[in-house]
């Protein structure tokens, strides 16, 4: 990308949307296109097709998409899948129209089979039964990737799907109802500290190992895939470590000062047994993580402090 380029980023708005923003900005480039929601309507197919072809970005960070936690997938389950695929299915087949050249697709690592083997491989994908509690957004997101690797095989466009780890920062959703489990720990902690409790219950038995990536790594692993140019195929992005969920409580108690028992609800789903993954592919192409964890946990806890009025649910 010259710094120049028209650069389309689609969900800027967002988690990873925002961050990938504030990178590129950082990098110099300029010429950046945004719109958010009001202004246009993702799952509106003519309206999709309509801008790209107006503006015809050079470069497209797909980075929109409905996401949540267990409690939102198992709640919203049709949103889930029918809301992704429409946003995907618009922009992916509408950027390959109005010659984008290069696209990159944000999958998610929860697309991977629920009982594979750890780490999980990029070619993993497809090989067995996908976990139950978020399916139906983990089949738009499988979806997604095959949009873009079928149109690179038919029409030999540049799109690159990449599969982050669970991702967490400012800007992130701190709705316990529909939260990840990092940011609603953090609120619930946050929460217990200012009532003066002295426990605190995080849902499942604590034992799942989970990876988590601070958003402004992925950002500069996104920036950096996208000037690879002589790389197309699915690649993870992750740190290529993990924790139980128990030692996660432990390590946000500690940052936002709760000093109480954690009690783990055990009558609450876990989810997916473990959820490591293989970072190898990226580690080869040369970007690795950079942002230790209880110092993103560090941040990602001053940013809540910062705008806690103003955050919904």
């Amino acid at each position: 990308m010259e710094r120049d380029s028209k650069i389309y980023v689609a969900g800027h708005r967002g988690l990873v949307g925002a961050a990938i923003v504030a990178r590129l900005q950082r990098g110099g480039y300029h010429n950046l296109l945004l719109r958010t929601h009001a202004e246009l309507d993702l799952t509106d197919q003519a309206a999709v097709r309509a801008f790209l072809q107006r503006e015809r970005p050079e470069y497209l960070f797909l980075a929109a998409a409905k996401v949540g936690g267990i409690h939102a997938n198992a709640s919203y389950p049709m949103d889930f899948i029918a809301i992704n695929l429409a946003i995907e299915l618009n922009l992916i087949t509408a950027a390959r129209e109005c010659g984008v050249k290069r696209l990159l697709f944000l999958g998610s690592s929860c697309i991977y089979p629920r009982d594979c083997p750890q780490p999980i491989r990029e070619e993993y994908l497809l090989t067995g039964p996908l976990e139950a509690t978020n399916e139906p957004y983990a089949v738009a997101k499988i979806a997604g990737i095959k949009l873009c690797e079928a149109s690179n095989r038919q029409h030999g466009t540049e799109f690159v799907p990449v599969m982050p780890t669970n991702l967490y920062g400012p800007n992130d959703n701190f709705d316990l109802h529909n939260s990840h489990v990092l940011p609603a720990m953090i609120r619930r902690f946050h929460e217990a500290v200012e009532r003066g409790d002295d426990s605190v219950v995080v849902w499942g038995t604590g034992t799942p190992r989970r990876e988590f990536l601070h958003v402004d790594d992925m950002a500069d692993a996104c920036v950096f895939l996208m000037n690879r140019e002589d790389h197309t195929g699915m690649v993870n992005i992750g740190v290529g470590e993990d924790l139980t969920i128990a030692e996660l409580a432990q390590l946000v108690a500690g940052v936002v000062g709760f000093g109480g028992r954690i009690e783990f609800d055990t009558s609450k789903p876990d989810g997916t047994p473990r959820k490591l993954l293989d970072v190898s592919r990226l580690h080869a192409l040369g970007w690795r993580a950079g942002i230790d964890l209880r110092d993103g946990i560090r941040q990602t806890y001053d940013w809540f402090l910062q705008h806690r009025d103003s955050l919904r649910g």
